[in-house]
């Protein structure tokens, strides 16, 4: 390719094709394009009306927790408490508030990977992510002399060393300002009453005798009854008998109560090891049915800022913006079954073991894809050079792997897909997960490549590209239920996000896009300026889909998205990228991504997604830490995951060498098929950018890169080995003939 044309995208109008492509190219007819549109619009439609009659069906209601004459709150924290723990005849005071009230899953990640509880009754105090200090080894108990929280210094400078912005003693603030004290029980209790100085004004040691009394003291109280012991994690007897003791306390906090008062029990921390803990909420006005919180958005999931957002909603005071989460709702149960605790219970316990089965999985089932594609390519190109076999053995090879790759294509979707079956439910969970993905790894792949549009290059690919796109839209406009627990999804114990678009879901999605809107770019490329509209309708699609704070909210997507699209519908226009026109892009992606963020700053602080925070966050000034959170997180995902998350950054590089220079000897692989066609060098020039562009600004963006590799790189491939074969057949010799004798046999 000639230099000026290597140097960008969209140099000057795109060279045609070569006589084996454009054979095939147009395989797929105008009716058929137009059918496949059709079938996309039904698609998002269907998503659409889901989504609303989802939302119409079971509205959250508010818990009714407020500041009146007489209402008391009072806040229980049981540390390491687990739906399993949860049982009529062990725990009868816990089992009685899940069946008079209602419950959900509670994520109590913190700081560090095991959420000790001290550092659960400090995020509770926060608002937001705090812990002990690094330093502290193992979990070390709360203490309280007088009336002050011992160590509490040394909480105080590590909450203010880290970039979440949070200040222990924020609750206690938001209490006085409204002329309310918080009473505290027990040491745990003291550190969530506090006031920013460590100062606890009303506190108890826990004692059956004066339970009354003190709680009587203030209409907020926290009491703390104790923790699940971590060692007793492998021995269920001994677990039995503490939990017991537990909730024998539990039973007392109930009782010595004022009459009418609003009870919230809270596993605050882990026990030993990170899972999902149980909140239950019980009171006069609190019937039967499941907690909902704005912040995950995920019926029967909420976290420990939201406990914080709820004891401020008690108090009548305004919600500080550093505090995370949002107050509790919840959403009646609709018949009687599925008030019966036992269900509930269930959900729970489902939740737990989603999430607790899918982490040993992820790691040696990417592994295991990654090495079974990588040595499927070795093993074809030693068959091919040193000319092992026959010339129709070698043919077949090289169709089998080229099918394969697309087969394998499908896995990242199938991750999802496999959430609608109930594998967590199953003895041996992780097997029956990897079966199910395997499964609907088939099913698509075998759709992808027997369907009518197999005989186009790109038809396969293209098809594998479409069902990913479709299948994580639809998702995410429906409330992102395949994403909860699935292995490249959302996982409600880490807690970073619970609905909307993140790195993993984005990279994905980038990918499919890209790949989608090249394929049709290319089928209309004899009508530039209808190639380039449609790339945008594309885009703009994806666009709204990732920035709506009701679907995607999406921070880092858009500064990554539009850039990327402009590069491939300039390039479908034909035009060349200049610096003038990349600096016009860049302003472009900074207006759109500033008023995508002013719209949802201006829907107030309760409603914000990330971007209407990070806006407010750089009112306040905090945008610098934002900054060094995000660079943090990229760094310690780079350097405290595998040695093998150093490979990105180098094969990122890689990546822009051989798209820029086709002929070197990086790009030389895929240099044939980029020069013959050159719209789907520019749709790898732009989601290369993008990911680039994502993986700088997202916090853990290293994920970004790799993620839409596992898409990217086998279905270019396939593609790059059709056109291989395309070439062969044009070509003159006997292996052009066993080729296409070949070719009509598969097919």
């Amino acid at each position: 390719m000639p230099a000026r044309e290597a140097s960008s995208a969209g140099a000057g109008r795109a060279p045609r094709e070569g006589p084996a492509w454009s054979a095939y190219a147009g395989a797929v007819t105008r009716r058929q394009l137009g059918q496949a549109l059709a079938a996309l619009v039904a698609l998002a439609l269907a998503a659409l009306l889901g989504s609303a009659l989802h939302t119409d069906r079971t509205p959250p209601q508010a818990l009714r927790l407020g500041p009146s004459e007489g209402t008391s709150l009072v806040v229980v924290g049981v540390g390491g408490l687990s739906a399993t723990d949860l049982d009529p005849a062990r725990t009868p005071a816990l089992w009685a508030l899940l069946g008079d009230g209602s419950s959900a899953s509670l994520n109590v990640t913190t700081v560090h990977r095991v959420t000790c509880p001290v550092d659960g009754w400090l995020t509770l105090s926060a608002g937001g992510r705090a812990a002990q200090p690094d330093d502290v080894t193992g979990c070390a108990a709360a203490q309280v002399t007088g009336s002050r929280v011992d160590s509490w210094s040394a909480y105080a400078d590590a909450a203010s060393e880290r970039p979440f912005g949070t200040r222990p003693g924020t609750l206690a603030v938001a209490a006085a300002s409204r002329g309310q004290c918080l009473g505290a029980v027990g040491p745990g209790a003291a550190i969530a009453a506090a006031d920013p100085d460590g100062v606890v004004a009303h506190y108890r040691a826990f004692d059956p005798t004066t339970l009354t009394s003190a709680i009587a003291l203030c209409p907020t109280t926290f009491v703390d009854v104790g923790a699940v012991d971590p060692q007793l994690a492998t021995d269920a007897t001994a677990r039995h008998a503490a939990v017991g003791a537990l909730d024998a306390r539990v039973g007392e906090v109930v009782a010595a109560a004022p009459q009418g008062s609003d009870v919230l029990v809270a596993g605050l921390a882990d026990d030993g090891a990170p899972g999902l803990r149980v909140v239950l909420a019980a009171g006069p006005q609190i019937g039967a049915g499941t907690l909902w919180s704005p912040s995950t958005r995920q019926s029967g999931l909420v976290q420990l800022d939201d406990l914080t957002a709820t004891v401020v909603a008690h108090v009548g005071a305004e919600l500080p913006d550093s505090v995370g989460g949002s107050a509790l709702q919840r959403i009646p149960a609709a018949t009687e079954a599925s008030a019966a605790p036992a269900g509930r219970r269930a959900a729970l316990v489902d939740a737990d073991a989603a999430s607790r089965g899918v982490s040993p999985v992820v790691q040696p089932l990417f592994t295991t894809w990654g090495a079974i594609v990588l040595g499927a390519l070795l093993a074809l190109v030693v068959v091919r050079r040193r000319a092992l076999g026959s010339p129709a053995q070698r043919d077949l090879a090289l169709v089998v792997v080229r099918r394969g790759l697309v087969v394998a294509a499908a896995f990242p979707v199938a991750t999802f897909l496999a959430m609608l079956v109930p594998w967590w439910r199953a003895p041996a969970a992780g097997v029956v997960l990897v079966v199910v993905t395997l499964v609907w790894t088939a099913l698509v792949g075998a759709v992808a490549v027997r369907g009518p549009w197999r005989r186009s290059p790109t038809g396969p690919s293209t098809a594998v590209a479409t069902v990913t796109l479709v299948v994580l839209l639809v998702d995410v406009v429906t409330g992102s239920r395949l994403q909860i627990s699935s292995p490249l999804g959302l996982n409600p114990v880490v807690g970073g996000r619970f609905y909307g678009i993140g790195n993993v879901t984005f990279a994905l999605v980038a990918a499919a896009l890209f790949l989608v809107a090249t394929s049709v770019a290319t089928r209309l490329r004899e009508h530039p300026a209808v190639a380039a509209g449609a790339v945008a309708l594309l885009g703009l699609v994806v666009l709204v889909v990732d920035a709506a704070p009701q679907w995607g909210a999406d921070a880092g997507g858009p500064p990554a998205l539009v850039p990327g699209l402009a590069v491939v519908g300039l390039a479908a226009l034909g035009v060349r990228v200049t610096w003038r026109r990349a600096l016009l892009v860049a302003g472009v992606t900074v207006a759109v991504v500033l008023v995508i963020s002013l719209l949802d700053w201006a829907r107030g602080p309760g409603a914000r997604s990330h971007l209407g925070r990070f806006v407010q966050t750089l009112i306040d000034g905090g945008g610098g830490d934002v900054v060094v959170r995000k660079l943090q997180q990229n760094l310690e995902t780079l350097t405290g995951t595998s040695i093998f998350a150093y490979a990105v950054p180098v094969v990122l590089v890689l990546t822009w060498w051989a798209l820029l220079r086709p002929g070197s000897v990086v790009g030389r692989p895929v240099g044939p098929l980029l020069q013959r066609v050159p719209l789907l060098r520019a749709g790898l020039l732009g989601l290369t950018l993008t990911v680039t562009i994502g993986l700088l600004v997202n916090d853990t963006g290293v994920a970004i890169p790799p993620v839409a590799w596992l898409l990217a790189f086998p279905l270019v491939t396939s593609v790059a080995l059709r056109d291989l074969e395309l070439r062969e057949r044009s070509g003159p010799g006997p292996d052009g003939q066993v080729l296409s004798r070949l070719e009509r046999w598969h097919s």
